[in-house]
């Protein structure tokens, strides 16, 4: 068979997703994500790594931007064929790209004042990499997909999509590829959910495979347990209640802001912490929880119980939703103990940078990790426990109690991969691991290897493997 798929990010590292699949000379791509790494951004800026207008079409398997935030520039620079993904994918992904957009262009004239005021001059001009005009083309391109139904995406190329279990709307994509008598199925689990998340549903288990491409994003590391969430979040507010500051989470805005929300609810009806003032300072989330409504199909059996009986799985009293800039401004003149749930949930941009700056220097508040947090990201270098960061060109000293709960992960675990893969009848032909730093990456290949006797690869950047 004349195919061979080539990784175009998450190789080596976590963001930037994009895998080529080539079929004699038919392209299609899966993920055309963001690099989120400060060492990796520079690639974003490059020409896309193959001709836009020699691929047939885009599937996505869900709507973070590290899987779906340079599509725009792909538009950009000449693609104009369909985009595929699920109803909730392509819904959510549209808000992502404006607001992704948005940033950019303000994070571009933020930059040039203070360059101007400081009489600096940038090496590199002031645009970003894309704007919202590149978003409106991008968008009449999405073609929806329900799960399950196979959908041809090219000549000899068949998609289906199935439960990721990861976000709202996440998929993970089976390949048929048919050249002549030859047939080859390839399976990309894009981003692996956990079981027992609240809200969604569990991630589907393939049967067979040829070739079966796996993230590892926490491929060496085991979670917290996702029963143990309420526990370490009644301890995480208290504490800070006690010592009388903020606690300020950085929020993603698509699964995670709604999961705090889920578990605070159950956390102040069960009385187990105060009703405080607690705000969810992203717009986008605002609308991404309205997306959710719209789609109780893909509710877990829980949640829809919690609906037909009256009930909200995201509401109690002091719970306010702010969408403008003033509302946002206001939260900092509010005295007493609060709860701030704002993006980006990596610290890259948006609302949550001017909390972290009025936050970081008290010690009486607290900083709340809940996800993944790319090497290079703002979110990261606060995790780690620096004496001070960068924010707006200013150094901030970091004063605030930093926490994390690794239970709202997202991502599966080593252990739970390991679980997800048994489930396959028999070897697939090719493993390959994606989407993990390097450690992570080596490390489930051999939790693969030891336990299931699977050969594993892992992905390298821009190097072609034959599909055979």
């Amino acid at each position: 068979m004349d195919a061979e798929l080539t990784f175009l990010g998450a190789a080596g590292n976590v963001t930037g997703s994009c895998a080529l699949v080539r079929l004699g000379q038919h392209r299609v791509i899966v993920d055309c994500g963001l690099y989120q790494e400060r060492d990796l951004q520079s690639r974003n800026w490059e020409p896309f790594p193959v001709e836009p207008r020699s691929i047939d079409a885009v599937l996505l398997t869900h709507a973070h931007l590290d899987h779906c935030g340079r599509l725009p520039k792909l538009v950009k620079e000449g693609f104009g064929k369909k985009v595929f993904g699920t109803t909730a994918t392509l819904e959510i992904a549209s808000v992502l790209l404006f607001d992704s957009a948005y940033l950019q262009e303000e994070d571009m004239r933020r930059k040039k004042r203070r360059h101007e005021r400081q009489g600096k001059v940038s090496p590199f001009p002031y645009e970003p990499l894309y704007a919202k005009r590149h978003v409106e083309d991008t968008v009449p391109l999405f073609t929806p997909v329900p799960l399950v139904e196979p959908v041809e995406v090219a000549p000899g190329i068949t998609a289906r999509f199935f439960e990721a279990g990861h976000i709202f709307g996440s998929a993970m994509i089976e390949l048929t590829l048919r050249q002549g008598d030859q047939t080859r199925t390839l399976v990309f689990t894009g981003d692996v959910g956990r079981l027992n998340l609240p809200i969604i549903n569990d991630p589907h288990h393939f049967r067979r495979a040829d070739v079966l491409v796996v993230e590892s994003t926490y491929g060496n590391r085991s979670h917290g347990t996702v029963e143990s969430i309420p526990d370490e979040l009644e301890r995480v507010v208290l504490d800070t209640h006690r010592r009388g500051g903020n606690i300020v989470i950085p929020g993603f805005a698509v699964e995670r802001t709604q999961e705090i929300l889920y578990h605070l609810t159950g956390l102040v009806k069960a009385r187990r912490i105060p009703p405080l003032l607690t705000f969810v300072d992203s717009p986008m989330a605002i609308t991404v929880t309205e997306i959710f409504r719209k789609h109780p199909e893909l509710f877990d059996e829980e949640t829809v119980a919690l609906l037909e009986s009256g009930a909200s799985p995201y509401d109690f009293p002091g719970l306010t939703l702010c969408r403008t800039a003033e509302q946002s401004k206001a939260i900092n003149q509010i005295r007493g103990v609060a709860i701030i749930i704002a993006g980006s949930g990596m610290c890259t941009g948006g609302r949550i940078k001017h909390h972290l700056v009025n936050n970081l220097p008290r010690r009486e508040s607290t900083i709340l990790f809940v996800g993944y947090q790319s090497p290079g990201t703002l979110g990261r270098q606060v995790l780690d426990g620096p004496e001070e960061v960068r924010i707006f060109g200013e150094f901030i000293p970091v004063k605030a109690k930093i926490e994390r709960i690794s239970g709202f992960s997202g991502h599966a675990d080593r252990d739970e991969l390991v679980r997800w893969a048994g489930a396959f009848e028999a070897p697939p032909r090719q493993v390959i691991v994606n989407h993990g730093e390097p450690e992570a990456a080596a490390a489930l290949g051999e939790a693969l290897a030891g336990a299931h006797g699977w050969s594993c690869r892992v992905a390298e950047y821009a190097v072609p493997v034959a599909i055979d």
